[in-house]
């Protein structure tokens, strides 16, 4: 079983960037725009080198992360969308790269299982769906 929905699931695919924050273990936080993947529960990023990113920094003596997805699903009505992924990082290897790998530990949506119009429905829930 996914810990994330399929209506989670396919908004994911259709979206090209998310937002990735982290924190130094000081707690200076960076938030940066990247493109992502999926990989089952989990998400990746990379990109041209990150070792000289302060997310990369950051992640490899701080792994908490958040990142968010999100748009307008319209904006007349105004209609936002998105979903806040609170979780862990790692940096791995891939075909000689390092890459990082997300795997998520909360998961909050706002207006992706429940699109009736009006107030968008925030749920909030584990990420493991044990």
């Amino acid at each position: 079983m996914s810990a994330f929905t399929a209506a989670e699931l396919a908004y994911l695919e259709t979206q090209p960037l998310m937002r990735f924050a982290s924190a130094s273990l000081s707690g200076k936080p960076d938030v940066t725009p990247v493109v992502f993947s999926l990989d089952e529960d989990d998400i990746l990023t990379a990109g041209f080198d990150i070792t000289h990113t302060v997310r990369y920094k950051n992640v490899l003596v701080n792994p908490r992360v958040t990142v968010v997805v999100d748009d307008l699903a319209s904006i007349e009505p105004w209609s936002p969308r998105g979903i806040k992924i609170i979780g862990s990082a790692v940096v791995e290897e891939h075909e000689g790269s390092p890459r990082f790998r997300i795997s998520p530990k909360v998961i909050i949506s706002w207006a992706i299982n429940d699109t009736t119009p009006g107030i968008p429905k925030m749920e909030r829930r584990s990420a493991d769906p044990s």
